[in-house]
Formats: C-alpha cells, structure tokens, sequence
C-alpha cells in the first residue's frame, strides 16, 4: 500500500513538472484583474493568421508551445494576431533552436505594398548570440530593436539555446521598454526628433513606413530555424494622447513634412502654397508621423481654378499614393467627397446643393475631416458634406497629405492645420 502511495504521488509530482516546463499558458487571478489576455491558448492557433494571406502554415501546436517549421525566411513564415494593438505590455517566454534567427514584430500593417512585416513593424530581436554563423552587429543581437537600439549588454542575461527564455515589450504611448530574464535592456523613445534621424541614417532609408503606425498587428517570425513561444500574455493600456492638439503646420516651415514629386510645395504670407512646376505632374506633401484617428481643421484657399485635396491614412511612393482624399476642387468638382486613389475610385460624393457653400476663387474655405474606426466625416464652411462607413478605411493607417494635381496651372494655399487626436 505504501508503495503504491508513493507511486501515485511521484506521477503527481511529474505531471506537475511536465506542465511547468511545457508552460501553462493559463493566466493567474492577479493577471486577469490586471487586465491580461492569453494570445496563444496552448492548445490551437486561434487568434493568429498569415500575414497577408488567409489561413495559417508554417506554424504548429507542439507540447503546449507553439512552434515555428523552421521553413520560413525574409520574405515568408511570418504570422501576426487576428486583434491590431496600440499601447500594451506583452511578456512571452520562447527558446530558440541552435544557430537560430527569429524575432517578434509589433504594429505591423497589411497590404500589397508591403512585402514583409518588418517593412513597417519594429522588432524584439530573438538570436543564437553565441552560435549564430553569420557576423552580426549589436543591434540584431537578442533583445535589441532591430536595426535601431542594441540591447545594454552589462544588464543581459540570455540564456542558453534549448532554455527558456522570459522577455517584455512594453509600448506606451511612444515610450518603448525591452526586457529581457527580469532585465530592462533597452529603452527608448518613439517619434522623436532623434528617433527619426536614427531611422533615416541606417537600413529603414529604404522603409520609409518603417515604425510609423502607433497601431497594428504583432507578429512572430520563422527565419529559417526552429522557435518555440508560450506564457503569450497581453495588457492593453489606456491611450494617454487622446484629446491632444497637434499643430501640423507652425507658419513658418515645413520641416517636419516630406515632398513627393517635383511639383512646388513652399511657405508664404503664414500659409502653405501648392503650385505646379515645370512638369505640371502629381505632388504630395505628407506628414513625417502618421495619424489613424483625428478630427483635422484646416483653411484652404483656391488662387487658381485648380484640383487639390487632403489626404489621410495614406503612404507614397514617389507620386504613387494609396489612401483616401477629401477633395478639394472647382465648384461641381465634389469638395468635400472622399475618393480612394487605388481601386475603388469615389467611394461618396456630397450633393450639388450641398457644394454651394464653397467660396469663390481668392476667399478662404474651413475644412474639417474626422476620421475614426472605419467611419469619415467632412464639413465645409459648417456644413457637412459627407458621412461614409468603410471597413477597409478602418483598417488602414497612414500620413496625411495634402495633393496638388496634374496639368498645371494651379495654385492652392492651406493654412491653420490643426489636429486633435481621437
């Protein structure tokens, strides 16, 4: 009898131990009242996708962690969260097989212009430090912001390959923490002034969108090795620029904007001019930061009889764009309708009576756009144009830009920028 005892209280022992190494993936009552969520449930891969791409490969359930084929490489074996996040406190444990490469990725955005999530989402830096092949630098050492800010190495303890690992992204309202074992590593912050001459000196020259969306998916990569991720836990934290005022024009310059094309975009008399140069092509002037919701006034006026508009959630490539215009036009020209620059074309036009309201040539309009979620709405001169649900807006992020269009002749000035953040 007594051998028997202890038999069974050896195989609780054991089962005990197994699920302690093969991780719980259950939140404890202290993290559910701190607000945590499970992001992987241990036993199926609900929540996550392919990025780009319908479904889930690559990927696997494999004793309670889940696990990368180790087939994935640059351009492929990514999958993010079904959820987009903005500010969070995200802890996982993961080990990595020997020589290995992976990381995991946090607002990352969709879509056909961007081939692979690193384009557009930072990246908590997983490696073999030791064992990899290859020569490295600091900054794609574990624990690093990929290609920005190496880890501190007199605070890092990275454990062994085959050992698990504990490590902590914390994303507050621009303010950014990496942990690592207990240790904070890396700190930084968003958007900065240095931020931005750090992303334009090194490898994201060639990502222009890189790191710019306050919002989107996390990701986990499959480089070519074998990773295994549990304990994935997540707190959303409250948005602490809600409300905030930004002035997105100061008077004087437009340092802090970007000029797509060769057409003219320059300050006068407190105001920003657009006007078509010698090529009489397509120009852009973007904001350096992105705005997802925001409730935008601003004043413009038409010197010429010329086309003009707003952008939001836009990106450019050259004078390639993708977003959505709030037109600014000639009278009948739909001034205040949204019109999307890929695909779909005018997705809404206001009606003529409506357009009445629009000042003659040389007289200054009030335009006010409000953008949240998937829903737009415009006003010109008080009155509202438009009001449009759309699930794809609702997805996207991005610059606002202001356009200048083609075949000359046009002169449009804007002033008073003003944007409140939702």
């Amino acid at each position: 009898m007594k051998n028997i005892h202890y038999f069974l209280f050896t195989v609780v022992l054991l089962c005990g131990l197994v699920g302690t190494s093969f991780g719980q993936n259950k939140l404890t009552v202290a993290q559910k009242q701190q607000g945590y969520k499970l992001l992987f449930d241990g036993k199926s891969l609900n929540g996550w996708k392919n990025y780009n791409a319908p479904g889930i490969s690559g990927w696997t359930v494999e004793d309670g962690c889940l696990a990368a084929s180790g087939t994935g490489g640059d351009l492929n074996g990514y999958i993010i969260t079904e959820k987009q996040y903005d500010n969070f406190d995200l802890t996982f444990e993961w080990k990595i097989a020997a020589q290995g490469n992976s990381g995991v990725l946090y607002h990352v955005m969709e879509g056909a212009k961007f081939k692979t999530p690193y384009l557009t989402g930072p990246e908590y830096q997983l490696l073999d430090d030791v064992g990899f092949p290859e020569p490295v630098k600091d900054w794609q050492l574990t624990g690093a912001d990929y290609a920005m800010h190496p880890a501190d190495v007199s605070k890092k303890k990275l454990n062994p390959v085959g050992q698990w690992n504990t490590s902590r992204i914390v994303f507050d309202n621009g303010h950014v923490q990496h942990w690592l074992n207990g240790k904070k590593i890396v700190e930084f912050d968003a958007w900065t002034k240095d931020w931005f001459t750090l992303k334009n000196s090194g490898k994201w020259t060639m990502a222009p969108e890189y790191g710019l969306s306050e919002t989107g998916y996390i990701s986990l990569q499959d480089h070519g090795s074998k990773v295994w991720f549990k304990n994935m836990i997540i707190k959303e934290l409250p948005n602490k620029k809600k409300n905030q005022k930004v002035q997105l024009f100061n008077g004087k310059d437009i340092n802090n904007w970007i000029n797509y094309g060769k057409e003219l975009w320059y300050v006068d008399k407190g105001t920003i001019v657009c006007e078509n140069g010698p090529e009489k092509g397509y120009g852009y002037l973007g904001t350096r930061e992105y705005y997802k919701n925001f409730d935008l006034t601003l004043k413009f006026m038409q010197e010429t009889d010329g086309n003009s508009g707003v952008f939001f959630r836009s990106s450019c490539e050259g004078t390639t764009i993708s977003g959505w215009q709030c037109e600014v036009a000639p009278m009948g020209l739909h001034t205040g309708s949204i019109y999307e620059s890929y695909g779909r074309g005018w997705l809404i036009q206001n009606t003529p009576d409506k357009e009445k309201v629009l000042k003659k040539i040389g007289e200054w309009n009030d335009m006010r756009i409000k953008v949240v979620g998937n829903e737009v709405t415009t006003w010109l001169n008080g009155v509202q144009m438009i009001h449009l649900v759309d699930a794809k807006i609702g997805q996207a992020n991005g610059r606002i830009c202001l356009q200048i269009h083609d075949n000359g002749g046009i002169k449009v000035r804007y002033k008073d920028l003003v944007l409140t953040r939702l």
